[in-house]
């Protein structure tokens, strides 16, 4: 019998499919002591704002068209085990939803399994934990079958975990052989069991997109193309960015998650070269550890990256915090967040500050350490753009050698393969010779001095 049929609603495994729209109130339950504690986190840095926390929650919720009746921060003194909240306090709320007509709950917290069952059966109304949200607007933002499939991942790791306890007025169901068999597996059981293997279909699947997606590196390697990731908070304008460098249209909107799948496109370089720039999805604070697993086929377009734009909403209230978290997901993904050499840091929206505000953040952007720069750029209004391509190419540079080398122009195939394996940075023809300049990868250096008496070029 399909689970869904049973009878016992208090009981039954909820989707965490919920309606196009719908009144929600959302709840931020955030531990006073932080309060108390200076707002300081253990590095010295300053905790994220209650306000603001809350204010990104709300957020999240608007992503996926819900109407927000009421958002409250609810503070508390040390987390309930059966609820997350005091007694008094799951009371009060339970006022606030009758009177507004809410029907969903959303709780900017990881709730448990029974937590979260416990407060739907107080409250009566369906209750989304931060996780689960994240995992709603995933599934409305995927396009792609790769992205559908990485969603699905993440949502049945995060589904199995909730079946916990939520059939035990059940019998056991009844197993082995003959009439007197012994009793058989439950059915908590039998539901796990079945998502095992739906999960093992999909990391199979998963397995063969990065091979596909090693397919295509690969094929990039070949040609002389550097690959530029752009990551950053959601929201942060990476997408606004991703469209005014390379002239697409990916979604850009003033929303969390705007854009969720992948995209790569070629930008041309100030001296004639090219790469290629990834749009990756945005990161979040307390980002799922199932979406940064599911998503890993996705985001070794990041760690394959030659060069990685961590691009900032710097007007935003949080930016500091915003770093911290992306740095935390950088870590996760096993990329140190302060390899200069590689990444380089994007300060956004500078259009929204005022011209004496605008060059004091120019003179901390020149106060900054030279093994951490940062430059500062207008996604919207174009404002530091040529700036940032100049420093895309010069740090893509470091990494490969500049030779000069004159070729017979009737050597057509030699003339194709340092196309196909070099970056031709200038090309003249000079009495039936081209006299080149190349940038070519170390590992194929030795390879173009040989066969074309190539040499260190002279500046």
């Amino acid at each position: 019998m399909d689970p869904r049929s049973r009878e016992g609603d208090a009981d039954r495994p909820r989707s965490a499919k919920v309606q196009e729209t719908g009144r929600v109130i959302v709840i931020g339950p955030y531990l006073r002591m932080r309060r108390l504690e200076a707002d300081t986190q253990s590095d010295g840095h300053a905790s994220r704002d209650f306000e603001a926390r809350l204010g990104e929650a709300a957020g999240l919720a608007r992503a996926i068209d819900l109407e927000v009746a009421d958002s409250l921060i609810a503070p508390i003194s040390q987390i309930r085990p059966a609820t997350y909240l005091g007694k008094g306090k799951v009371e009060e709320i339970l006022g606030l939803i009758t009177g507004h007509g809410v029907e969903l709950a959303v709780v900017d917290c990881a709730l448990s399994p029974i937590q979260q069952r416990n407060l739907e059966k107080a409250w009566n109304i369906k209750v989304l934990d931060r996780t689960g949200l994240i995992l709603e607007i995933f599934g409305r933002r995927a396009k792609t079958k790769e992205g559908a499939l990485q969603v699905e991942l993440a949502h049945l790791n995060y589904q199995r975990s909730r079946l916990v306890r939520s059939w035990t007025h059940l019998e056991r169901q009844r197993g082995g052989f003959g009439f007197m068999g012994g009793p058989g597996e439950t059915q908590i059981e039998a539901d796990r069991r079945m998502i095992g293997e739906r999960i093992t279909r999909l990391e199979t699947e998963l397995k063969k997109v990065q091979a596909t997606r090693r397919l295509h590196r690969a094929g990039r390697q070949r040609v002389p193309y550097r690959v530029v990731a752009l990551v950053g908070y959601t929201n942060a304008g990476k997408s606004t960015l991703f469209n005014r460098l390379t002239r697409a249209d990916v979604q850009a909107a003033d929303m969390l998650f705007a854009t969720l799948d992948p995209t790569l496109r070629a930008i041309h370089l100030p001296h004639g070269g090219k790469a290629m720039l990834s749009d990756t999805v945005g990161f979040i604070s307390n980002l799922p550890t199932q979406l940064v697993a599911a998503f890993r086929a996705t985001l070794e377009e990041v760690l394959e990256a030659d060069l990685i734009l961590h691009v900032r909403d710097i007007s935003h209230e949080d930016a500091e915090a915003q770093e911290r978290d992306v740095d935390q997901v950088l870590r996760q993904l096993g990329i140190d967040p302060a390899a200069g050499d590689r990444i380089l840091e994007v300060w956004n929206k500078i259009d929204r500050f005022v011209p004496d505000e605008r060059e004091k953040l120019r003179n901390i952007a020149a106060r900054r350490p030279s093994e951490r720069p940062c430059l500062l750029v207008s996604a919207e209004t174009g404002e530091g753009l040529e700036q940032l391509l100049r420093a895309i190419e010069e740090r893509l540079a470091k990494a490969r050698t500049t030779l000069d080398l004159s070729i017979d122009a009737a050597d057509g195939a030699g003339i194709s393969w340092l196309h196909r394996n070099a970056e031709v940075l200038n090309k003249q023809l000079h009495d039936g010779r081209f006299d080149m300049t190349v940038r070519v990868d170390p590992s194929k250096r030795d390879l173009v001095v040989s066969r074309f008496d190539a040499v260190p070029h002279q500046i």
